[in-house]
């Protein structure tokens, strides 16, 4: 059987593919720490995270794979990785 080179699944937008289901931790952001500094936002890989209509940023969990990125680039140190429950 011969194996074909390259992508081997369908080509599609990051959005149309939910990835969050295999995470084991979630950022949880506490709001009273929070600046709203922004830097979450622009350091988050998949593009999860927004700022909410208050400033505040907010993470969506459909996408965030939970890699702690933005835990770990908070000055603030507002943001918390916790064990995901399913």
């Amino acid at each position: 059987m011969a194996l074909s080179v390259g992508c081997t699944s369908r080509p599609g937008k990051a959005r149309d593919n939910k990835t969050g289901s295999w995470r084991v931790f979630k950022p949880e952001i506490d709001q009273e720490k929070c600046n709203k500094c922004g830097t979450c936002t622009m350091i988050c890989p998949e593009v999860c995270i927004k700022e909410s209509d208050e400033g505040y940023p907010e993470v969506d969990y459909d996408y965030c794979k939970g890699c702690g990125m933005c835990a770990e680039e908070c000055p603030k140190d507002a943001i918390e990785m916790k064990q995901e429950e399913k």
